[in-house]
């Protein structure tokens, strides 16, 4: 015998069962839910982290080779570059908006050399801290212009936490440590900020974007779903599904994870899944 389930649910049920999932968590949130916190939190959270790594490597790990020609001396260095030019943004310096995020660090970098890692490790905090220090109090909707980005505080904010901790992890990496998983509280606005910026990473990548309908699930504590419109807007855009962990997509944001390792399920036209994901590992800053 069929049963026809239109004709045998009771009147309203399907409202009924909406309507009490509702209630129980906001659409687009994973379970357990979590506490907000703002962007300045996120970056603080952020700073510790990597500060706790940087504090507990011995002497003779900060000559280890970490990324491009740069030791672990040199990655701190690089970050209190970036320190020094966002709080030159924040100050209204034009000088450092279309300033490359490598090169106008790379002195920074290198005048670690030969130094005391203790020396570098307090030098990049006390300027870790006078970013927080004039942040906190700041107008997280006013626009900020460093390194080629023009985002509001709290985005940027969000991004410094991001470049923190993927410089953790690349660190960790080169000294054979276990990788890192961020707080799940800054790991959902990380998340958020990938799924709003990826538009940009595939104009970066195509010039002119495919319209697409990009359908985002990321799994896992500090995770979500998103429903992203990418490129101009057509009646009938194709779709593109991604479900994936929310670590492994915040990793392939920072290009520290290839394509093909990302997993998960993703369906859609196969030229517009590449698309669509090589738009994301464009965001990375290095």
């Amino acid at each position: 015998m069929t049963i026809d389930a239109r004709q045998s649910l009771p009147p309203g049920l399907r409202d009924r069962v909406l309507a009490a999932a509702r209630a129980a968590r906001a659409a687009g949130r994973a379970l357990p839910d979590l506490p907000e916190i703002t962007p300045q939190e996120a970056f603080g959270r952020a700073v510790d982290a990597f500060s706790g790594l940087i504090a507990a490597l011995p002497a003779d790990a900060w000559r280890i080779p970490v990324l491009r020609d740069l030791d672990v001396q040199g990655v701190v260095g690089h970050l209190t570059g970036v320190e020094d030019d966002v709080q030159r943004a924040l100050a209204g310096d034009p000088d450092v908006a279309g300033a490359d995020h490598v090169a106008s660090t790379q002195g920074a970098a290198e005048s670690q050399a030969g130094r005391r890692p203790d020396d570098t490790r307090h030098e990049w905090r006390a300027a870790a801290d006078r970013t927080l220090a004039q942040v906190r109090t700041a107008d997280l909707d006013a626009v900020v212009a460093v390194h080629g980005m023009r985002l509001p505080l709290r985005a940027l904010l969000v991004v410094r936490s991001f470049e923190l901790w993927t410089h953790e992890d690349d660190v960790r990496r080169a000294c054979r440590l276990p990788a890192s998983v961020p707080d799940a509280a800054v790991l959902r606005l990380m998340t958020g900020l990938a799924a709003s910026l990826l538009p940009q990473g595939v104009a970066h990548v195509t010039g002119e974007p495919p319209s697409v309908d990009v359908h985002l699930v990321l799994t896992g504590a500090g995770g979500g779903t998103w429903d992203v419109p990418v490129g101009r807007r057509v009646a009938a855009a194709a779709e593109v599904a991604i479900v994936a962990d929310a670590v492994g997509f915040c990793r392939l944001v920072a290009a520290r994870l290839d394509v093909d390792e990302l997993g998960g399920h993703v369906t859609g036209e196969p030229f517009l899944v590449t698309t669509v994901l090589a738009g994301a590992a464009a965001l990375a800053l290095d």
